[in-house]
């Protein structure tokens, strides 16, 4: 496989008149992790299933793995695994039944089916449990289960589409452990998330899609460099305070609904103590004191309009 893993290119797709993916571009290496983030509605899992061969294209061209989806879509399929919103598994099959299922329908395994149950098993921690059937697992063991049934026919890219929506956070670190360990193997992964902290934690490169639209691209980084950086926040009890703070703070940003001003920095206990000895000096006493640094929820704000309750 060449460094690209997935070329997309001016990529279209409507419902009716409702233009739900406005000629996106986006390349993702080999052997990284894409994140792509946007509100509900924004068209994150009809990328994917353009991406994956399950609905078609209105316009412009897709290659996965090197083959385009159009005219090799078989070809795509035996490249990939995908993992939707909601775990597939049968909750009447056991887990190794669930697993061995996949096994069966796989014509790429032939005579160590076997092993490749008891391995997936092994690597997600589910042997203990293999015998139960998939109802009684938590919510966190079948989407375990779900992500090893993907990984049956050893995809070199694996779709993500949310895949820890709902579950709480020990099973959602675990699930990025397991992710790490994918890429750390070569596999390239293809992420949609909700949650900001997600792709800030596992994604190489992140896109934002709103509205059918590409609004940024880049690293997380990159992404935060594009907005207001660190600043001081100060929060006063009362309106002359922040007025007569705001006149010594010439280059501060005031929000008058919480009394609070917003002074430059770049939070080093210098330029700190610089600031707080600006505030003795004119016999300024602030009610609250913090550095905020930009994160992903910021640049989701100000790429968006939309606020981090949008995408949790």
């Amino acid at each position: 496989m060449n460094s690209s893993a997935i070329a997309v290119s001016g990529l279209r797709k409507t419902y009716g008149d409702k233009v739900v993916l406005d000629g996106i571009d986006f390349d993702v290496r080999a052997g990284s992790v894409f994140s792509l983030l946007g509100p509900n509605g924004a068209g994150k899992t009809t990328t994917v299933n353009v991406l994956t061969t399950l609905m078609k294209a209105d316009g412009g061209s897709v290659r996965v793995a090197g083959h385009d989806i159009a005219t090799e879509a078989k070809a795509v399929r035996s490249a990939i695994g995908v993992t939707g919103q909601f775990a597939a598994v049968d909750e009447l099959l056991t887990g190794q039944e669930n697993l061995q299922l996949m096994v069966d329908l796989n014509r790429s395994i032939s005579g160590n089916g076997k092993k490749v149950v008891a391995d997936l098993l092994e690597r997600f921690e589910l042997t203990e449990s293999a015998q139960k059937p998939a109802s009684t697992y938590s919510g966190g063991m079948r989407r375990k289960l779900d992500l090893a049934m993907t990984l049956v026919g050893n995809p070199r890219i694996v779709f993500l589409d949310e895949p820890t929506t709902g579950l709480d956070p020990r099973s959602r670190r675990t699930m990025w452990s397991i992710v790490r360990g994918l890429v750390a193997d070569g596999v390239t992964i293809f992420l949609t998330t909700q949650y900001l902290e997600e792709a800030d934690q596992l994604a190489d490169q992140i896109a934002v899609l709103d509205q059918g639209r590409l609004v940024a691209q880049g690293t997380a980084d990159d992404l935060k460099r594009q907005i207001p950086g660190t600043h001081v926040r100060l929060r006063f009890t009362s309106v002359a305070e922040l007025d007569e703070a705001a006149r010594v703070f010439l280059d501060a940003t005031r929000d008058d609904e919480v009394l609070a001003l917003r002074v430059p920095s770049d939070g080093g206990t210098k330029s700190l103590r610089a600031l707080l000895d600006r505030l003795d000096e004119y016999s300024l006493s602030a009610e609250e004191f913090s550095v905020h640094t930009p994160d992903l929820d910021d640049v989701f704000l100000a790429l968006t309009g939309h606020n981090t309750e949008a995408v949790k």
